[in-house]
Parts: C-alpha cells; structure tokens; sequence
C-alpha cells in the first residue's frame, strides 16, 4: 500500500510516464490531417540516371526533390514491357497488367477484332478537338489512389489527371476522376466520360491559343552552335503544335494549364485531400527521336527542373508547400542509340518484327498447312487465330510450340515464353522472366512473348523502350512533404510500391489491383523509426 505521503509523489511519476508514453504516439500518426494535395509527378521517359549525370546543373525542382524527398535509388519497373500505359496504370494502382488488364500502349482485342488503345472508348465523345470517339479509364480493370479517396467518404476530394497524352492523364487519375485533360492539335481536351460538355474556364485556356505564341520561336538546346538551335514553325496550325509538344515548351503549356486547374478547381484550398496527377510527355518525345545522350535530352531535363520550381512556388502561394505530398516518378526509361552504341564499342542494333512473325507463319504454314495465321499483332507478340487452329483440328498448345521453336535460334532472340507455359506458371524463377510471367493477363495477351537480347530494338530510326533491362526499367522514386522522412534509401523497390504507401500515409483502403508493399521506413509515424 502507498503511503499518504507519498500518494502525490506517486501521481506525479505517473502522469509523467503516461505522457512520455503518449507523446511519440502523437508523433506517430499518419499525416493525412496536414495533406490537402496529393500531386503526382510523372515525367515520360526519365531515366533515373538523368538525376544523376546533370545533378550539379540543377536548382529547381529536382534539386529540390533530390534534398528534401525520400530518394528511392534503386527503384525499378516490375512489369513487361515497359511503355507508357503500363507504367501510367501502375504509379497509383499499384497493379500488375495480369490484373489491371492494361498489357501494352495498345493490343489486339479478340472480342472486337481490331487493334484497340488502352484508353480508347467508343461509347463516349471527346470533348475540345475535332469529333470522334473519346477515351476513358474503362478498360483499366482495378482502382486508383484517386477511386479509394473517393470512395472513403471524407469532405468530397477532387482528383484530376492531366498530360500531353490521353493514357498519361486518364489512368493514374482513375475512374471516379473528377476530369482528365490531354493536349490534342494545340487544345486541352477531354470526353464525355466526365462531363457532357467542357467546363468555361478550359474553354477559356484553350482560347487564349497560347500554343500560337510559340510561331517561331528557337528552342537553343546546345550552346554556341548553329546546330543547337531549332526554330518553331512560324505559321499556327497542326506543324506547329507538334513542334511545341516535341520540345521544352509542350512542358511550359502543361504546367499553366495545371496553375490554371488548381486556381479554378480550389485543389488543396476546400478542407479537403484533393488529387493530381500531372505527366510531362514532352521528354519522351525528345528521347525518341535524339536518345538520351543527346543535347536535347539534357536541355530538357534542364527545362523541367525550371518548370517543376515553378509549379513548387505556385502551390507554396496557393497551397503552402508544407501541406502538399509530392511524389516523383516515370513510367520508363529508353535504349541508347545503336548507332550510338555501336561508335562506342557497345553491342546492340536494330532489328525487323517482319523477320519474327514472318518465319512464324512460314514454319506453321510447313508444319500444319496454309493459312492466315495471325490475326494480330502487339510488339513482338503475335495472335493466332483460334477459329483456325480449331477448323485444322490443333491443339493450341502444338502451334504456339512450333512458333516458339521457329524463332528461337533467330540472331539477338534471347528468350520466347508461350501462352501455356505462362498460363500453368512454367516461366524461369530469374527475375526477368518473373516480370514477363506477372505481366501476362490472359485475355488480353499475345500467345508470345518474345524477349530480344539487350541494347536490340525495333524500328529503323531513334529509338524506343519497352524492355525489362535497366535502361528501361531503372525510374525515379521520390516522395516529399507530410509524413515523409528525407534521405537515401538503397533497398530495391518496385513502382508498384507507390499506391500501398501513398494508401498507409493517406489511411484509405489500398487500391484493389495493388501488388506492393508499403515503403514504411520513409514514413516519419513508423512504428520501427
């Protein structure tokens, strides 16, 4: 028993215990209550090493990413291949395209036998550009970091996605988007998924013609050389938008339009945790045609250090910096030149998807007798017809073996995965395959999936991605603001790790496609710090 005397002693050790307990428990909590902006900053086509070779040049917003965010160093794609609607669905669902349904930039679509987008619908209208048919998020089969806050019922968040391209700006957005905006012939578009007609202040934008004020202009991408010059075209029209979306200044156009969103949509300004998503395509329309060890590409790069700075201070007066949760990150990387590569000693070149698919048909021609083969093609990855593989009397399985084996040995082929082997899980345990094998979604994927040797690719000029070696799978990772912990972090980390932390810090449900894991040791309320 406590003696009376010692009964206040006793009271006061003890409530300062229960504070001491409570305190970092306070400290610990998410810091959802302090976020009013989510805002997702995926730059097409920037390889990781870009932050890397031009870090002493920049003193905008990568720098301040760089010094202030939780810098993910080893971050890679976990899918196959590696293109821009692949990486766009992944960043906020956290899905693989086995699940998210979303296996390539386009496909062939069995059911409406025809080459289909992923975005493309033809149940809706696009709204701003000339008439025809629209896009929407239908045919992405999971949610969003977007769909899960809607869907938690708190003050009415707004989400929004915008880019130069249709699939950049719908996908990580969502399906309960509020609107997605993409650049189409010099205007901000969109379609009547998300409202029957184009809200005044888009129209507005669009009016100002702001692309035309770029007739002429010179984009100097190189120093003290005619050649480092490139000059606009000097007439408004279809020339000169695309001219200006394959420059720094397609860049400039989408972030005032994303200035001009948030000032009219009051994101970050309602009591509310509000979304954005913002895809710069500008960089990789520039790495395709010069490759990413041109003066364009570091000139770019230099450009959007600026333009993200400039967006930073316009959220800091709008917004505040400090209450706006900022994640950074591409959707893949890019393959140097060959010619490139070759002046450098350096294996590599180019190579014909006809020499594929045509000794395929001729091998399956010579073994089970003629016909239309293929009924379509996506990359690398042909289609059979199966209306035909059943009138011969086939097993599936038989044709997608002979096929395999006919290209197999072909120069620079590195591996070929069939249909069946990926469907009964026979792929190699290595890495590589593994990306092949959780890409694969069966109603929408090829009957092959042929990987070339690395440093090989498709297509007679500049160059491309869509690989799972590391110049194409290699992205940034950064977050930075509430909740987060700067530094370095080394461990490898996947893209698909982005929705499951974003989910942890926001205290939502995690989206339902998603396959990370939630990348706690950055967050600042871990119960492990």
């Amino acid at each position: 028993m406590i003696h009376p005397r010692n009964k206040g002693l006793f009271l006061l050790i003890a409530c300062a215990l229960l504070a001491s307990t409570l305190a970092p428990l306070r400290s610990q909590q998410p810091p959802r209550e302090n976020v009013r902006l989510v805002l997702l900053i995926a730059v097409d086509q920037l390889r990781y090493d870009y932050l890397t070779r031009f870090r002493d040049e920049y003193n905008g917003g990568f720098d301040r990413l760089l010094r202030s965010g939780a810098n993910y160093v080893n971050a890679n794609l976990g899918h196959y291949p590696t293109v821009t609607a692949i990486g766009h669905s992944t960043m906020l669902s956290g899905a693989t395209p086995k699940v998210s349904g979303i296996v390539g930039n386009d496909w062939y679509d069995r059911e409406e036998k025809a080459q289909v987008t992923s975005v493309v619908d033809k149940s809706v209208e696009l709204l701003g550009g000339k008439p025809g048919p629209g896009a929407s998020p239908r045919r992405m089969l999971v949610s969003t970091i977007g769909d899960e806050l809607k869907r938690a019922g708190r003050a009415a968040p707004k989400v929004f996605g915008i880019s130069h391209k249709d699939r950049g700006a719908i996908l990580p957005a969502g399906h309960m988007a509020d609107a997605a905006y993409w650049f189409d012939g010099g205007n901000f578009v969109s379609s009547t998924y998300y409202f029957p007609q184009m809200p005044a202040w888009v129209q507005n934008f669009n009016g100002q013609r702001l692309t035309d004020k770029y007739a002429g202009v010179e984009w100097k991408f190189a120093d003290n050389s005619p050649a480092g010059i490139f000059k606009m075209p000097s007439e408004a029209g279809t020339e000169l938008s695309e001219a200006v979306y394959e420059s720094p200044f397609g860049n400039e156009l989408l972030e005032l339009f994303a200035e001009d969103l948030v000032r009219n949509e009051k994101l970050g300004q309602r009591g509310a945790t509000d979304l954005l998503s913002i895809s710069f395509s500008s960089n990789d329309a520039v790495g395709h045609s010069h490759g990413p060890d041109s003066p364009q590409v570091h000139d770019i790069s230099l450009h959007t250090d600026r333009i993200l700075a400039k967006l930073f201070a316009y959220l800091d007066q709008a917004i505040g910096m400090q209450n706006v949760l900022v994640v950074l990150t591409a959707d893949h990387g890019v393959m140097p030149l060959p010619e490139q590569l070759e002046s450098t000693r350096m294996p590599g070149g180019r190579y014909s998807s006809t020499l594929l698919f045509d000794t395929m048909k001729e091998a399956l021609s010579a073994s089970f007798g003629p016909g239309e083969w293929l009924e379509g093609t996506a990359g690398t990855s042909p289609y059979f017809d199966r209306k035909l593989v059943q009138q011969k009397g086939l097993e599936m399985s038989e044709v997608e073996r002979v096929a395999a084996q006919s290209i197999e040995n072909l120069p620079h082929v590195a591996r070929v995965f069939t249909r069946t082997q990926l469907l009964r899980g026979q792929a190699p345990a290595d890495p590589v395959s593994q990306k092949v094998a959780q890409s694969f979604n069966p109603r929408r994927s090829g009957d092959l999936e042929i990987l070339l040797d690395p440093y090989w690719l498709r297509g007679a000029s500049g160059t491309t991605h869509g690989t799972p070696y590391s110049y194409d799978s290699h992205i940034p990772l950064i977050f930075m603001g509430p909740g987060i912990r700067p530094g370095t972090y080394v461990r490898p980390v996947v893209l698909n790790d982005l929705a499951p932390s974003l989910a942890t810090l926001l205290e939502i449900e995690t989206p339902s496609g998603s396959m990370g894991r939630p990348l706690h040791e950055m967050m600042e309320f871990a119960a492990d710090r």
